[in-house]
């Protein structure tokens, strides 16, 4: 009996042993739409076909080239040895050289075609993949681990990648052996075909045995390798509070715990996954030995029922007929965990991507914000609202601050503003006009964001402020820099704007690539600039850099400036208090002050 993992946080525990011996399936095992993913894959070869068509029959030349190898010595025994003729011999056995090279040759013309068209394929999908996740919308990223996602883009792909570079000129080659094989078996002797044939039973219920138990264990294996790359980009990306709470111990314990999950269905999976080999020998072995027994007893007690050569050919034809057997037996298995990974692919395919009814495009935007009545909520389910009935307008140009305790709802206002998210009641309009109606893009593109944590890509510092508009010149570059307060320490850097940003250097400080995530706001010429607190964790003399180019950005630009700590909003217009979603006062910071309100309030906490 296999124990349960103890479950960390709730984490399901691993597939127990009455699940694994009696094949039984749960809702996240359940085999799903095998021969409906086998459709969509063969869509994804539409451009392919004629080629595949050709490797088809190349698979048949092969296959029939291998019978004709065998079914040749067999007559060359009957012919040429059991009657001590060797005129012409040479010329048969050349013959029979000639067969077995050009069965290998068109094997090699098979398989070379086939590893371009299955990579062609697989980069199609791949593609597809990508560049459907790129469509998808921000709430499908915050609801999966990054890592299970990449594990779906690389695992599972790549499992289908082998698998079809393989697998299919096997799988067609032993179908085709197979029928070729059967064929000629009962050309020669239909009685000793049948006797032969009694291992079909033995063998169909041994693969029943094997596959009914491989196939939920092989999509779990699928399923287990993800989460644990998911939690893997967890540990990574957050080591550093792993470090300054000292939880390596409970992090290590925690992976063991994931890893004995993945290490204890693999092993089920590729254990039952063995006895195919296994049972495919014996299979080989009994077959091998009726033909010796029956065969030998039909020459000597049967006048001419059949001949030595015959049964030379049914003793190599018997081993060709369970070969093909074990490989599509060892193929089936692959395919199997093929076609999960391609489900799991054609999973996040399915998601329905972020819909863009807008028909506004292209309309140069002023910055005139209106919020009336809006309702969100991350949780659909969920029975209060993040933003409830929040109102308010900001003009073009103007400046405000967003400010209240966490989760009153700052930087949800921002997400909805970027349409990461849609309102659930209420609706907002730019410059008078719904922002549903606007295509994303348009919004967008005309909408910069300086986030607290900056992200910088491993590309040049060029590179990385172009990010923003990728057809500014190098000198609208570097004047966005120098704007930026960026411009100086840039230069120093031994290759200057040139330099490669690695990401796991740290060669430029925090607060310099803040200054570089600045400058990419600058060069896109934004109208409508959100500020997620800028200068936090900045040491002072930066955050002076920082706020004299934040003074830059915002000059003439609708900013929206989410305020941590309030001594860095003291230049906006207004300033706006949210509590629980809603908006709980506004105003200028006189006007607050001497409300005595909340802001008054948190003043005076300082």
């Amino acid at each position: 009996m296999i124990d349960k993992i103890k479950r960390p946080f709730g984490y399901e525990p691993v597939l127990e042993k009455e699940e694994i011996g009696r094949g039984k399936k749960k809702e996240d095992q359940r085999a799903s739409d095998f021969w409906g993913t086998l459709v969509r894959l063969w869509q994804f070869m539409r451009g392919e076909r004629k080629l595949l068509y050709f490797i088809i029959f190349t698979v048949m030349i092969t296959s029939l080239l291998t019978i004709v190898g065998p079914f040749m010595i067999g007559y060359t025994v009957d012919n040429y040895l059991v009657v001590q003729q060797f005129d012409g011999l040479i010329s048969l056995l050349l013959f029979i050289f000639i067969v077995y090279v050009a069965s290998a040759g068109t094997q090699y013309l098979a398989s070379f075609l086939m590893v371009g068209l299955a990579q062609r394929t697989i980069y199609n999908l791949r593609v597809r993949l990508f560049s459907h996740m790129q469509q998808l919308s921000v709430r499908f990223f915050d609801k999966r681990q990054h890592g299970e996602l990449m594990s779906r883009m690389t695992n599972d792909i790549e499992t289908l990648s082998q698998t079809m570079n393989s697998s299919f000129i096997q799988f067609t080659t032993s179908i085709v052996t197979l029928l070729a094989t059967v064929s000629v078996m009962i050309y020669l002797s239909p009685l000793l075909t049948l006797l032969t044939m009694t291992i079909v039973p033995l063998l169909i219920f041994g693969v029943a045995f094997v596959t009914r138990r491989t196939g939920p264990l092989y999509k779990k294996r699928q399923r287990r390798t993800g989460e644990l790359n998911g939690y893997i980009e967890e540990v990574i990306s957050g080591q550093e509070i792993v470090k300054v709470f000292s939880q390596e111990e409970r992090t290590i314990n925690d992976f063991e715990e994931r890893a004995a999950n993945l290490r204890h269905v693999t092993f089920w999976a590729l254990l039952y996954a063995g006895f195919i080999p296994k049972i495919m020998n014996m299979l080989n072995n009994i077959s091998f030995a009726i033909v010796a027994g029956a065969g030998g007893l039909m020459a000597l007690y049967t006048d001419g029922l059949i001949t030595i050569g015959t049964i030379v050919i049914f003793a190599e034809f018997a081993r060709q007929f369970t070969r093909p057997l074990a490989d599509l037996s060892n193929q089936f298995n692959q395919v199997l965990s093929a076609i999960a990974g391609a489900e799991r692919v054609f999973t996040i395919i399915d998601t329905e991507a972020e819909t863009d009814d807008g028909t506004i495009e292209d309309r140069k935007i002023e910055g005139y914000i209106d919020f009336k009545n809006v309702y969100f909520s991350y949780d659909k389910e969920q029975y209060e609202h993040t933003i409830q009935d929040l109102s308010f307008t900001i003009d073009a140009g103007e400046s405000v601050a967003l400010i209240g305790a966490t989760g009153a709802g700052k930087t949800t206002v921002m997400q909805l503003l970027a349409r990461f998210y849609e309102v659930d009641g209420g609706e907002i309009l730019i410059d008078g006009i719904n922002l549903t109606d606007y295509k994303r893009h348009t919004v967008r593109s005309q909408t910069a964001f300086v986030l607290q944590d900056p992200y910088l890509f491993e590309a040049t510092i060029r590179e990385n402020i172009r990010y923003g508009r990728l057809d500014a010149t190098d000198e609208e570059v570097e004047e966005a820099a120098k704007l930026a307060n960026a411009h100086d320490f840039i230069v120093q850097l031994e290759d200057g704007y040139d330099t490669v940003l690695e990401l796991d250097e740290g060669f430029i400080s925090q607060g310099q690539k803040q200054l570089i995530s600045i400058a990419r706001a600058l060069v896109t010429d934004p109208a409508i600039l959100l500020l997620d607190e800028a200068t936090s964790s900045i040491d002072t003399v930066t955050e002076l850099k920082i706020q004299e180019a934040l003074e830059h950005l915002m000059k003439g630009r609708t900013s929206i400036i989410i305020a941590h700590r309030l001594n860095t909003i003291k230049a906006v217009d207004r300033i706006f208090v949210l509590e629980d979603g809603r908006m709980l006062e506004s105003g200028t910071e006189e006007e607050l002050l001497e409300k005595k309100g909340r802001y008054h309030e948190m003043i005076n906490a300082k």
